[in-house]
């Protein structure tokens, strides 16, 4: 049962621009942190353009690893904001309301930031203009059409054009709220984008169904982004990559570390912002449960690529699989990622009372995003590790470096950079969607009972 909060529209104006508003110190000493951790991130990306790859720790063998599971990673974490807000749009989730902007701006935030990695893995990034226009006529140098490494830039790129598109139009009216409630540059800034919105009949049934198409368009994108990733694996010739499971398995994954980001970001949201009176216990209550559904379906898809790994008896697959069980480093991280992307966290979501308990919340789905970064790395390391009868080394074997360190953190800082200035500069939750679910709770009397007084057309 939802718990309904009398929030008067004035109030909720209040709250929700309070921040955007007003500018406290502790916001540039967040920001001073988080840039600087991008600023490391940016000289390592310069030496490594000057030195070269070197600074990594690649080999002949080993050259996807940590850059390549960090572009996996963040685009499972874009997931987060077509499960929370474009599926439960479309079913009329009334609990989605405070979440919806907080995901999607995760979405745009980590799909930028997963598009970086690529390019940072290439070591001369202005190479990747064969990507993009075959320049070289000479010597008839064109891309593969039917790679999948190819179909990325297509699908990363139109997934982050539309989700852009849709943070954009769910922000309008509340664009207008702020032009409203704001003097001097600030009303020029949000009069620009709200683009003329004042409230109209014409203007409100627009919004409405742009924000359904929307739902509805970028659903199959949705489905082909992290499916086309699982393609740059799974078309790949490799024990341990080549697989039909990959496409629904790497989806389901990326919804499961989407959700449970969505899930750490609210009750972070919650903390800082003193947001108790919107983001309540029931919302993480329904998250649980969601992620509880998710969970499994994930785990279901992780032991049918392990069986037939198995079941294949092919010696090249079974001796990939024993590399992740039994060699270290990767034995070592097995365990690990299994019990905090599941064991863990979901046999203690099946507890109301910890689903309600926003601490255990944040923490538990920080827990599992931990797991499902491990996973991504080992799924791409160990069956590149894997050395074939007269594969030889040039190098030692492949051992992460600080480098590789340095830009992972890089990227948490720049989605937790571009998510804190958004929150500054526009109300990460939406106060249209508030006041409409403060209009639809109010209950009328229908004979001898009372009933949520909801109209739809």
């Amino acid at each position: 049962m939802q718990e309904r909060r009398d929030l008067p529209p004035p109030k909720v104006n209040h709250d929700l621009l309070q921040f955007p508003m007003h500018t406290p110190l502790w916001f540039w000493i967040a920001a001073g942190a988080l840039g600087m951790v991008v600023a490391a991130g940016v000289l390592t990306f310069g030496l490594m353009m000057h030195v070269g790859l070197q600074l990594l720790g690649y080999t002949n063998t080993v050259y996807w690893s940590v850059l390549i599971t960090n572009f996996v990673f963040w685009v499972g974490i874009s997931h987060a904001g077509v499960m929370i807000s474009a599926i439960l749009r479309l079913t009329q989730a009334e609990w989605r309301r405070p979440v919806t902007r907080a995901a999607e701006v995760l979405t745009v935030f980590s799909l930028a930031t997963a598009a970086l990695f690529p390019v940072i893995h290439t070591g001369r990034p202005w190479r990747l203009i064969y990507w993009i226009f075959p320049y070289d006529f000479s010597r008839g140098v064109w891309p593969d059409i039917r790679s999948a490494l190819v179909w990325d830039p297509s699908a990363i790129f139109t997934y982050l054009t539309s989700s852009t598109l849709f943070v954009y139009v769910a922000l309008i009216p509340d664009l207008a709220v702020a032009r409203d409630r704001s003097t001097g540059w600030r009303r020029r800034f949000y009069g620009l984008f709200a683009m003329g919105f004042h409230g109209s009949k014409r203007q409100w049934r627009l919004q409405a169904i742009a924000g359904i198409l929307l739902s509805a368009l970028i659903l199959p994108i949705f489905v082909s982004v992290h499916s086309i990733v699982s393609w740059d694996f799974a078309m790949a010739i490799l024990p341990g990559w080549h697989s039909t499971v990959f496409p629904p398995y790497f989806v389901i994954g990326a919804v499961h570390s989407g959700v449970s980001a969505v899930a750490t970001v609210m009750a972070s949201l919650r903390r800082v912002f003193h947001l108790e009176d919107y983001i309540t216990p029931d919302h993480f209550d329904a998250l649980g449960r969601l992620l509880v559904a998710v969970a499994t379906t994930w785990l279901f898809f992780f032991l049918m690529d392990f069986y037939f790994g198995i079941f294949r008896r092919d010696p090249t697959e079974v001796a990939v699989w024993q590399l992740r069980l039994f060699t270290p480093p990767y034995s070592t991280l097995f365990p690990i990622f299994l019990l905090t992307a599941y064991v863990i966290p979901v046999p203690i979501w099946l507890f109301r009372r910890f689903r309600r308990n926003i601490g255990v919340m944040f923490w538990t789905s920080l827990l599992v995003n931990v797991g499902m970064w491990l996973e991504r790395y080992i799924l791409i390391v160990p069956p590149l590790s894997f050395k074939e009868p007269f594969t030889y080394l040039w190098v030692p074997p492949y051992v992460t470096q600080p480098p590789e360190y340095i830009l992972t953190l890089a990227g948490f800082g720049l989605v937790s950079f571009g998510f804190l200035i958004f929150a500054k500069i526009f109300p990460i939750i939406p106060l249209y969607d508030i006041k409409e679910g403060q209009v639809l709770k109010h209950e009328i009397r229908i004979g001898r009972v009372r009933v949520p007084a909801i109209f739809r057309e």
